[in-house]
């Protein structure tokens, strides 16, 4: 039987899974496969966190946590192992050279911003960011891509000016993905650290702003303010980031190297249609 704790938890995530719902309907995707991926998340994290002694939580265990049965976990362990279920985030080549460009020295102004780059020649040119970050991709190939995504422009010169901090995915199921990886799982997991009991740290940030009382004719005005504000403070943190990647030596192992993921969003909803009701205020 549910207690009050557990059916207003539930009902937080069925808010929650309204539009995850409505994504994966968009792209074919049932309940069945849903609820496949679903049990692999139970069974992953009760058999990785809820070990004793260091080891991995038996089956009878997992099974009596999750309320699957005890072969239902059995197949899902195999799967896992079998590295089924994994889930790699892959930089492109295009995304890492954009990055570098905004973060190596030696391609950066003297206030910090990014040179405008001849495609080749002596000191910091295009071809030299290319051949040190692009792998074995040839200069001229990297350019064609990057002018294509719009991530570059070239003066008649043949001068390359960089345009964007990242390179955001053409394809729908791209954006979807990377939204996901980059976006709602590091959310998650924030909220689930921050309401662990037993966590040693303090928490870790977490904030929004919300009101109910915007009027349709000021939201196009909020929604491009927002997006310009909120970008800026992205583009600080990115500076943020680039000045710890260049910190150290990049010779050394990589075993000390954590990944870190700061978000901000914007949401709005129209409140003829709430799927819950906020009281004004900020948390």
């Amino acid at each position: 039987m549910q207690s009050d704790i557990q059916r207003q938890i539930l009902g937080a995530f069925l808010v929650a899974l309204r539009p995850i719902a409505r994504i994966l309907l968009r792209f074919g995707i049932g309940f069945q496969e849903f609820s496949e991926i679903s049990k692999t998340a139970f069974v992953d994290v009760a058999t990785n966190d809820y070990g004793l002694r260091g080891r991995p939580t038996n089956i009878s265990r997992v099974a009596v946590m999750t309320g699957l049965t005890r072969k239902e976990v059995r197949r899902i362990r195999i799967k896992i192992e079998a590295g089924e279920q994994l889930v790699t985030i892959k930089t492109t080549p295009m995304s890492y050279i954009v990055h570098r460009w905004h973060s190596e020295v030696d391609y950066l102004d003297s206030s910090g911003r990014p040179l405008i780059l001849p495609f080749a020649g002596d000191n910091a040119t295009f071809s030299s960011l290319v051949r040190k970050y692009g792998g074995d991709i040839p200069p001229g190939a990297m350019r064609t891509e990057l002018k294509r995504v719009g991530a570059v422009e070239e003066d008649k010169q043949g001068n390359l000016k960089v345009l964007s901090r990242s390179i955001h995915p053409k394809l729908h199921h791209d954006k979807l993905i990377t939204a996901v990886l980059h976006g709602l799982y590091p959310m998650i997991t924030t909220i689930a650290y921050n309401v662990n009991p037993d966590r040693q740290d303090e928490a870790w940030i977490q904030k929004s702003v919300y009101t109910q009382s915007i009027r349709n004719s000021d939201i196009p005005r909020l929604r491009r303010i927002s997006f310009d504000r909120l970008n800026g403070i992205v583009e600080t943190i990115d500076d943020l980031f680039m000045a710890y990647e260049t910190l150290h030596d990049q010779n050394e192992s990589q075993n000390d190297e954590n990944t870190v993921v700061i978000g901000v969003f914007y949401f709005e909803e129209n409140s003829s249609e709430p799927f819950y009701s906020y009281q004004a205020g900020n948390t």
